[in-house]
Protein backbone atom coordinates (compact mmCIF):
# COMPACT_ATOMS: atom_id res chain seq x y z
CA UNK A 1 0.00 0.00 0.00
CA UNK A 2 1.21 3.57 -1.21
CA UNK A 3 0.10 7.00 -1.09
CA UNK A 4 -0.74 8.23 -4.00
CA UNK A 5 1.01 12.31 -5.00
CA UNK A 6 0.47 13.42 -8.67
CA UNK A 7 3.18 16.41 -9.56
CA UNK A 8 2.30 18.43 -12.69
CA UNK A 9 4.10 21.10 -13.82
CA UNK A 10 1.93 24.35 -13.63
CA UNK A 11 2.46 27.42 -14.58
CA UNK A 12 2.03 29.97 -11.54
CA UNK A 13 1.81 33.49 -12.44
CA UNK A 14 1.85 35.58 -8.78
CA UNK A 15 0.67 38.88 -10.30
CA UNK A 16 -1.88 39.91 -13.43
CA UNK A 17 0.79 41.65 -15.34
CA UNK A 18 3.47 38.34 -14.62
CA UNK A 19 4.43 35.95 -17.33
CA UNK A 20 4.55 33.20 -14.69
CA UNK A 21 6.86 30.45 -13.80
CA UNK A 22 6.76 26.87 -15.23
CA UNK A 23 7.02 24.79 -11.41
CA UNK A 24 6.47 21.52 -10.33
CA UNK A 25 3.30 20.95 -7.78
CA UNK A 26 2.34 18.10 -5.83
CA UNK A 27 -0.80 17.23 -4.23
CA UNK A 28 -2.34 13.93 -3.58
CA UNK A 29 -4.29 12.33 -5.85
CA UNK A 30 -7.84 12.53 -5.17
CA UNK A 31 -10.05 9.36 -3.85
CA UNK A 32 -13.49 8.65 -4.42
CA UNK A 33 -15.36 8.75 -1.20
CA UNK A 34 -16.54 5.35 -0.29
CA UNK A 35 -20.13 4.85 0.90
CA UNK A 36 -21.29 4.39 4.41
CA UNK A 37 -22.47 0.44 3.37
CA UNK A 38 -19.27 -0.56 2.25
CA UNK A 39 -17.53 0.60 5.32
CA UNK A 40 -20.37 -0.89 7.87
CA UNK A 41 -20.41 -4.47 5.72
CA UNK A 42 -16.70 -4.37 5.98
CA UNK A 43 -16.86 -3.42 9.61
CA UNK A 44 -19.49 -6.35 9.81
CA UNK A 45 -16.71 -8.95 8.58
CA UNK A 46 -14.11 -8.39 10.26
CA UNK A 47 -15.47 -8.29 13.17
CA UNK A 48 -18.12 -11.06 13.17
CA UNK A 49 -21.08 -9.54 13.41
CA UNK A 50 -23.74 -9.44 11.38
CA UNK A 51 -24.27 -5.84 9.04
CA UNK A 52 -27.68 -5.03 10.99
CA UNK A 53 -25.59 -5.03 14.19
CA UNK A 54 -22.89 -2.78 13.02
CA UNK A 55 -25.15 -0.21 11.37
CA UNK A 56 -27.09 0.09 14.71
CA UNK A 57 -23.84 0.41 16.38
CA UNK A 58 -22.35 3.33 14.17
CA UNK A 59 -26.13 5.14 14.04
CA UNK A 60 -25.52 5.47 18.20
CA UNK A 61 -22.16 5.87 18.10
CA UNK A 62 -23.03 8.88 15.32
CA UNK A 63 -25.92 10.04 18.33
CA UNK A 64 -23.37 10.52 21.05
CA UNK A 65 -20.96 12.19 19.01
CA UNK A 66 -23.25 14.61 17.97
CA UNK A 67 -24.54 15.29 21.32
CA UNK A 68 -21.40 15.10 23.60
CA UNK A 69 -19.54 17.35 21.07
CA UNK A 70 -21.14 20.86 21.40
CA UNK A 71 -20.69 20.00 25.33
CA UNK A 72 -17.15 20.74 24.84
CA UNK A 73 -16.08 17.28 25.51
CA UNK A 74 -12.68 15.62 23.68
CA UNK A 75 -15.11 12.33 22.09
CA UNK A 76 -12.33 9.32 21.66
CA UNK A 77 -12.92 7.52 18.27
CA UNK A 78 -11.59 3.94 18.65
CA UNK A 79 -8.82 2.87 16.60
CA UNK A 80 -8.42 6.75 15.27
CA UNK A 81 -8.03 9.63 18.04
CA UNK A 82 -10.16 11.97 19.23
CA UNK A 83 -12.00 15.04 18.38
CA UNK A 84 -13.24 18.23 19.74
CA UNK A 85 -15.20 21.58 19.07
CA UNK A 86 -12.39 24.41 18.21
CA UNK A 87 -12.80 27.71 16.88
CA UNK A 88 -10.90 30.60 15.09
CA UNK A 89 -11.52 34.17 16.48
CA UNK A 90 -10.54 37.88 16.13
CA UNK A 91 -8.52 38.96 18.91
CA UNK A 92 -9.71 42.79 20.61
CA UNK A 93 -7.66 44.99 23.05
CA UNK A 94 -10.75 46.02 25.24
CA UNK A 95 -12.79 43.64 27.50
CA UNK A 96 -16.00 45.47 26.40
CA UNK A 97 -15.56 44.48 22.85
CA UNK A 98 -15.80 40.85 23.66
CA UNK A 99 -18.51 39.16 21.33
CA UNK A 100 -19.89 36.30 19.58
CA UNK A 101 -19.44 37.52 16.15
CA UNK A 102 -15.27 38.08 16.80
CA UNK A 103 -15.88 33.92 16.05
CA UNK A 104 -15.02 33.54 12.53
CA UNK A 105 -15.13 30.02 12.38
CA UNK A 106 -16.64 27.19 13.98
CA UNK A 107 -14.60 23.82 14.01
CA UNK A 108 -14.57 20.00 14.45
CA UNK A 109 -10.50 19.51 15.11
CA UNK A 110 -9.49 15.65 14.87
CA UNK A 111 -6.61 14.46 16.80
CA UNK A 112 -5.20 11.13 15.41
CA UNK A 113 -4.24 8.49 17.62
CA UNK A 114 -0.39 7.66 17.67
CA UNK A 115 -0.90 4.37 16.12
CA UNK A 116 -2.92 6.26 13.02
CA UNK A 117 -0.18 8.77 12.68
CA UNK A 118 2.84 6.05 13.29
CA UNK A 119 1.02 4.02 10.28
CA UNK A 120 0.91 7.22 8.00
CA UNK A 121 4.25 7.82 8.47
CA UNK A 122 5.52 5.10 7.72
CA UNK A 123 3.58 4.09 4.09
CA UNK A 124 5.40 4.64 1.16
CA UNK A 125 4.31 7.70 -1.16
CA UNK A 126 4.70 7.10 -5.03
CA UNK A 127 4.58 10.31 -6.66
CA UNK A 128 4.16 10.05 -10.86
CA UNK A 129 4.78 13.33 -12.87
CA UNK A 130 2.88 14.87 -15.56
CA UNK A 131 4.00 17.36 -17.91
CA UNK A 132 2.60 21.04 -18.99
CA UNK A 133 0.92 18.37 -21.55
CA UNK A 134 0.01 16.18 -18.98
CA UNK A 135 2.42 13.08 -20.08
CA UNK A 136 3.67 10.99 -17.50
CA UNK A 137 7.23 11.52 -17.61
CA UNK A 138 8.75 9.95 -14.53
CA UNK A 139 7.58 8.13 -11.46
CA UNK A 140 9.58 8.15 -7.72
CA UNK A 141 8.59 6.24 -5.16
CA UNK A 142 9.78 7.60 -1.49
CA UNK A 143 10.51 5.68 1.75
CA UNK A 144 12.21 7.92 3.90
CA UNK A 145 10.95 9.50 6.90
CA UNK A 146 8.02 11.71 7.22
CA UNK A 147 6.91 14.56 9.99
CA UNK A 148 3.42 13.88 10.27
CA UNK A 149 1.04 17.12 10.92
CA UNK A 150 -2.09 16.41 12.73
CA UNK A 151 -3.32 19.89 12.82
CA UNK A 152 -3.43 20.02 16.35
CA UNK A 153 -1.01 23.12 16.89
CA UNK A 154 -2.00 26.81 16.80
CA UNK A 155 -2.52 26.77 13.15
CA UNK A 156 -5.87 25.10 14.38
CA UNK A 157 -7.25 26.76 16.13
CA UNK A 158 -5.68 30.48 15.47
CA UNK A 159 -6.43 34.16 16.64
CA UNK A 160 -6.10 36.90 14.58
CA UNK A 161 -6.67 40.08 14.28
CA UNK A 162 -8.86 40.74 11.43
CA UNK A 163 -6.54 39.70 8.53
CA UNK A 164 -4.81 36.94 8.38
CA UNK A 165 -1.04 36.80 8.17
CA UNK A 166 0.67 35.36 5.04
CA UNK A 167 0.59 31.76 6.60
CA UNK A 168 -1.84 31.23 3.97
CA UNK A 169 0.91 31.58 1.56
CA UNK A 170 4.33 31.06 1.40
CA UNK A 171 4.82 31.04 5.01
CA UNK A 172 7.96 32.78 4.43
CA UNK A 173 6.71 36.58 4.78
CA UNK A 174 5.60 38.68 7.78
CA UNK A 175 3.19 41.07 5.46
CA UNK A 176 -0.41 40.69 6.45
CA UNK A 177 -2.60 40.08 3.85
CA UNK A 178 -6.12 39.51 3.51
CA UNK A 179 -7.65 36.36 3.47
CA UNK A 180 -8.29 34.21 0.42
CA UNK A 181 -11.92 32.91 -0.16
CA UNK A 182 -13.00 29.30 -1.33
CA UNK A 183 -16.14 29.11 -3.50
CA UNK A 184 -17.98 26.60 -5.47
CA UNK A 185 -20.97 24.72 -5.73
CA UNK A 186 -22.06 23.04 -2.36
CA UNK A 187 -24.13 20.47 -3.84
CA UNK A 188 -23.30 18.47 -7.51
CA UNK A 189 -24.35 15.44 -9.61
CA UNK A 190 -21.26 14.81 -11.10
CA UNK A 191 -18.59 17.10 -10.56
CA UNK A 192 -18.04 20.59 -9.24
CA UNK A 193 -14.74 23.10 -10.12
CA UNK A 194 -13.80 25.11 -6.44
CA UNK A 195 -11.79 28.17 -6.78
CA UNK A 196 -9.91 30.03 -4.61
CA UNK A 197 -9.04 33.86 -4.87
CA UNK A 198 -6.64 35.58 -2.70
CA UNK A 199 -4.24 38.75 -2.74
CA UNK A 200 -1.61 38.90 -6.04
CA UNK A 201 1.69 37.48 -5.11
CA UNK A 202 0.38 35.35 -2.17
CA UNK A 203 1.09 31.55 -2.56
CA UNK A 204 -2.54 29.71 -1.46
CA UNK A 205 -1.92 26.07 -0.08
CA UNK A 206 -5.33 23.92 0.64
CA UNK A 207 -6.72 20.72 1.40
CA UNK A 208 -9.77 18.92 0.34
CA UNK A 209 -9.80 16.05 3.35
CA UNK A 210 -11.26 18.55 5.74
CA UNK A 211 -7.47 18.92 7.61
CA UNK A 212 -5.72 22.75 8.20
CA UNK A 213 -3.31 23.58 5.60
CA UNK A 214 0.09 24.05 6.01
CA UNK A 215 3.04 25.38 3.83
CA UNK A 216 3.57 21.85 2.88
CA UNK A 217 -0.11 21.20 1.24
CA UNK A 218 -1.10 21.63 -2.50
CA UNK A 219 -0.43 24.90 -3.70
CA UNK A 220 -3.09 26.81 -5.91
CA UNK A 221 -2.76 27.57 -9.02
CA UNK A 222 -6.30 27.11 -10.96
CA UNK A 223 -9.96 25.56 -10.45
CA UNK A 224 -9.49 22.67 -9.57
CA UNK A 225 -12.14 19.38 -10.47
CA UNK A 226 -14.25 17.27 -6.78
CA UNK A 227 -16.19 14.17 -8.33
CA UNK A 228 -17.01 13.21 -4.15
CA UNK A 229 -17.89 14.11 -0.97
CA UNK A 230 -15.70 16.37 0.32
CA UNK A 231 -14.68 19.38 3.24
CA UNK A 232 -12.46 22.34 1.28
CA UNK A 233 -10.25 24.29 3.67
CA UNK A 234 -8.37 27.61 2.68
CA UNK A 235 -7.53 28.59 6.58
CA UNK A 236 -10.04 30.81 6.92
CA UNK A 237 -12.91 29.33 5.28
CA UNK A 238 -14.22 25.76 5.02
CA UNK A 239 -16.74 24.91 2.12
CA UNK A 240 -18.36 21.11 2.60
CA UNK A 241 -19.04 20.09 -1.06
CA UNK A 242 -21.64 17.07 -0.99
CA UNK A 243 -22.39 14.91 -4.05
Amino acid sequence: MALKVKAREKLLKFSKDSEGVWKWVMQPELYSALTQSKVIKEAALRSGVSEGVMQACWDAAGEVIKAWLPEGHSIPLPGLGSCRFGLSASSVDDVNKVKTSLIKTRRIIFTPAVELKDELKSTAVVITCYDRDGKEVKRVTSTDDAEIDDGTGEDAESTNSGNNSGNSGSGSSNQTLASPTISGNTSFTESTQVSISGPDGAEIHYTTDGTVPTAASALYSEAFTLSATTTAWDRTKTLNIER
